[in-house]
């Protein structure tokens, strides 16, 4: 859960409908809802509020998902890992209308994590005993594949029936992943992005919403891909990361299926950016074009960022 993102914004009547929202909560939780600013978020809508307090909604049915955030936020917060924190002294989830409403102090002001840094965190957020009063799933890497591809609406129908097959065949290897160091608790969607370093110094997550038990390598990942598939960042950065991190992902045998599921995942980033807003439906064909092999091989210098895929 990003307290600040940038992947999608929502519609002029769906942000009257999520305001609306907010501004009941408030009031239930005797709040000022004076102020109500929405944020962009590649997930849950959140919205800032005066006092450096930010409102998150998740839509009807996700009410479970509201609970796992603030369970999750509370066992970090107790074992001095930082993170988005709610309120206290507050009955949470509030539900207005079907959606469960949640409150958060603001994150402070952050920058991105070098590779070192994420990879530091990543190392103590692993050495953790899985918590007891959290109920963390088991990592699931292809629950919304199949509906995301099918949201894809911008893609040519082609190359949708071409990802429904490339999720079965990445599905079917998953099964045979190779052993790698024992499962645990991970982060999920461990990059730059959702990882943090504050004007203390002190190294943050600003996403908690993929917390779960999983492969430590899969934490890894998003950072060795950076290097191998885009050149995003340099060797050194990347001999950084493992320095901290405690290994090498690429010395891993499942690192190629690894690769390959996370580079379908931010395709499908893309293609739902693309939904939203023009501005990415070249670059999510692109990015298709790129795992169907029709690009060439690795690495793919033109796969940008999508927070800089708008500002070429």
């Amino acid at each position: 859960m990003a307290l600040t993102g940038s992947e999608r914004t929502i519609g002029d009547a769906a942000r009257a409908e999520v305001v609306s929202v907010v501004r009941q909560a408030c009031s239930q939780a005797g709040l000022d809802a004076a102020e109500v600013r929405p944020m962009r978020s590649a997930g849950a809508l959140f919205l800032r509020l005066a006092g450096e307090v930010v409102a998150r909604v998740d839509t009807p049915g996700r009410t479970a998902a509201a609970r796992r955030a603030l369970a999750v936020s509370r066992w970090l917060t107790e074992s001095d890992i930082a993170a988005p924190q709610c309120l206290s002294g507050l009955e949470q989830p509030i539900r207005v209308h079907g959606h469960a409403v949640t409150f958060w102090h603001a994150l402070p002001a952050h920058r991105r994590a070098t590779p070192a840094e994420v990879g530091g965190l990543l190392a103590r957020l692993h050495r953790l005993p899985p918590p007891t009063a959290v109920d963390l799933a088991a990592l699931s890497p292809f629950s919304s594949a199949e509906s995301r591809v099918r949201a894809a609406a911008t893609l040519d129908p082609r190359d949708r029936r071409w990802l429904r097959e490339h999720v079965g065949r990445l599905r079917y290897r998953w099964t045979a992943l190779p052993e790698g160091e024992p499962w645990g608790v991970v982060h999920g969607d461990a990059r730059s992005g959702t990882i943090a370093v504050g004007e203390d110094g002190r190294v943050l997550l600003r996403d908690i919403d993929h917390v779960a038990i999983g492969p430590p390598e899969w934490d890894a990942i998003g950072t060795a891909v950076a290097l191998t598939s885009f050149g995003w960042i340099t060797a050194d950065q990347y001999a950084g990361f493992c320095r901290s991190f405690g290994r090498d992902v690429l010395r891993w045998a499942g690192f190629y299926l690894l690769r390959d599921i996370r580079e379908l995942h931010m395709t499908l980033a893309a293609a739902a950016a693309a939904v939203h807003d023009p501005a990415y439906r070249d670059h999510a064909a692109y990015r298709v074009r790129c795992l169907r092999g029709d690009e060439g091989p690795r690495q793919w210098r033109a796969w940008r960022p999508l927070d800089r895929v708008r500002t070429r």
